[in-house]
């Protein structure tokens, strides 16, 4: 996601979406500002996410969301917050 996506509480509101949606996954900030996420789960739950991180929290302005799907196992079992980018 890019746009005003840090420092508004945009982590720990996506995991909390992400969480209630019954997905996995992380999210974590980048060093050029946006905020990247991998999230796992049903097809529908994943839509919904993704129109969630349209919006983002309250204070978030979010600009543009880029998706891209990638096939293979699901590796996470929660939805978690990281510091770096997911193993």
């Amino acid at each position: 996601m890019r746009g005003d996506v840090q420092g508004v509480n945009f982590r720990t509101s996506a995991a909390e979406s992400a969480r209630h949606l019954g997905l996995t996954g992380r999210v974590w900030n980048r060093d050029d500002g946006a905020v990247e996420c991998v999230a796992e789960g049903d097809p529908a739950a994943i839509e919904r996410f993704r129109d969630w991180l349209g919006r983002g929290p309250r204070l978030a302005r979010v600009e543009r969301v880029e998706v891209a799907d990638a096939p293979g196992e699901h590796r996470y079992r929660e939805f978690g917050i990281s510091r770096e980018p997911a193993d």
